[in-house]
C-alpha cells in the first residue's frame, strides 16, 4: 500500500449505486428481511459498499435500521472461495464474544432471493480509514488506535475456538508447516523464472519451524482498514473470509509486516513524531497483552510471512503468463515476488546463518 493517493477515505468509503451485474430486487429480499431481521420494517434502499471486496457487499436500508448483506458473486467460482457461510459462522460465533463483530441475522443459500447465498448483520456506524499514517487524525488519536487494533486481535486469539462451536472451523496444529507446503507447491505450480531467493526458502523453512505450537482462531488479513473504528475504538472487524484455526503468532506478525514493506515505517522519528508505534513496541504491546514472548521467533515469522505474500505474488505472475490476469497493474504486483523473495532470504541470512 502506498500513501500517494489522495484521500484513500473518499475513493474506498462509502456507498455507490449498485452495478449492473450485482443488482439485487429488493421486492425478492424483503420476505426474507421480514423473516429473519424484528424491526426491520420494508426495504427503502440497496447500495453497494465501494470498498474493494471480493464478496460484493450491500447497504440494505430499511424503514426500522441499516444493514449489511455480503454475499458470494455471480459466476463460476473456485470451491472453497468466497465462503459467506464460512465468514457468516465466524462472525456469529464472535459476537458472543469480546471481539468486536456485528449482530448477524442469517446465512440464505437459496439463490432465488439474491442470485446467490448471503448472509445479512447489522451496519455498524463509524469510521473506516485506509492510510495507516492516520493523517487526518491528532498524534494522541493515533496512539490510542494503534493500541485498540492490537488489543483486539489480541483478544482474538485469546477466544477459545471450542467453548464457541468453531472446533471444527480449521485443523488444529502444524498451521506453519501446513501454509510453508501449501505456499511452495503454489509458489512452483506457478513459476515464471527460476528465482534462487524462492529455492532457497522453500529448503530453508520447513527444517526451521520453530517449536511453539499452538492453535487459536485466526483472522488472515487483519489490517487498518478491515475495521470499523468510533472514538478510536474498534467497534467492528470485517472480512472474515481467509480466517480458520491456525497459529496466533502467525497471524500477528502477518499483520505487522506493514512495519518492513513500507518505507515510511522505518523512520522512527517521525514516527515518534506522529504517535505510531515502531515495530518492536508494536510486538511488545501485543506482548503484555498476552503475556507470550514474541522475541526469541520473531525473525523466523516475518521470513515466513514474506515468504507466503512473495507466493502470492508469483501466483498474479503465472496469470499474468497464462493470460487470465491481463492488467498492467497485475503484473506489477507480481513482479514484487523477486524484492520481496530476496528481503525474506535476506533477514535469514542476517538470523540465522
Amino acid at each position: 500500500m502506498t500513501h500517494d493517493v489522495e484521500n484513500y477515505d473518499e475513493i474506498f468509503s462509502g456507498t455507490k449505486e449498485v452495478a449492473d451485474n450485482l443488482k439485487i430486487e429488493a421486492s425478492k429480499l424483503q420476505p426474507w428481511i421480514d423473516a429473519y431481521v424484528p424491526g426491520a420494517g420494508s426495504i427503502k434502499a440497496i447500495q453497494q459498499f465501494k470498498g474493494g471486496q471480493s464478496n460484493p457487499t450491500y447497504k440494505i436500508i430499511t424503514e426500522g435500521k441499516n444493514l449489511v448483506l455480503r454475499r458470494k458473486p455471480p459466476g463460476k467460482l473456485l470451491p472453497s472461495a468466497h465462503a459467506v457461510d464460512r465468514e457468516y459462522r465466524v462472525i456469529t460465533a464472535l459476537y458472543e464474544t469480546d471481539v468486536p463483530v456485528p449482530k448477524t441475522y442469517g446465512l440464505c443459500e437459496d439463490e432465488s432471493i439474491a442470485g446467490t447465498a448471503f448472509f445479512v448483520m447489522d451496519c455498524l456506524d463509524g469510521d473506516i480509514f485506509w492510510d495507516p499514517m492516520l493523517p487526518s487524525l491528532t498524534k494522541e488519536e493515533r496512539i490510542k488506535i494503534y493500541q485498540n487494533k492490537n488489543k483486539t486481535l489480541a483478544s482474538l486469539h485469546s477466544v477459545d475456538y471450542k467453548k464457541v462451536g468453531l472446533e471444527n472451523y480449521g485443523k488444529p496444529g502444524n498451521y506453519v508447516a501446513r501454509q510453508v507446503s501449501r505456499w511452495s507447491k503454489q509458489y512452483q505450480a506457478s513459476e515464471t523464472d527460476n528465482i534462487q531467493a524462492m529455492n532457497n526458502l522453500i529448503e530453508w523453512l520447513p527444517q526451521n519451524i520453530p517449536n511453539d505450537d499452538e492453535t487459536s482462531i485466526v483472522h488472515g488479513d487483519y489490517r487498518l482498514d478491515n475495521m470499523i473504528l468510533k472514538n478510536n475504538e474498534v467497534i467492528g472487524v470485517l472480512d472474515w473470509e481467509l480466517s480458520t484455526l491456525g497459529h496466533p503468532i502467525a497471524d500477528f506478525s502477518y499483520h505487522c509486516l506493514t512495519w518492513r514493506t513500507e518505507p515510511i515505517y522505518s523512520d522512527y522519528a517521525k514516527l515518534k513524531e506522529l504517535g505510531v508505534p515502531n515495530e518492536l513496541e508494536y510486538r511488545d504491546m501485543y506482548s503484555e497483552t498476552t503475556g507470550k514472548d514474541l522475541s526469541s521467533n520473531w525473525e523466523f515469522y516475518m521470513a515466513f510471512n514474506i515468504f507466503k505474500v512473495a507466493a502470492i505474488c508469483q501466483g498474479i505472475l503465472g496469470r499474468v503468463r497464462d493470460g487470465t490476469a491481463a492488467s498492467k497493474h497485475a503484473e506489477d504486483r507480481g513482479m514484487k515476488v523477486y524484492p520481496l523473495s530476496e528481503g525474506a532470504w535476506s533477514i535469514v541470512e542476517k538470523n540465522f546463518k
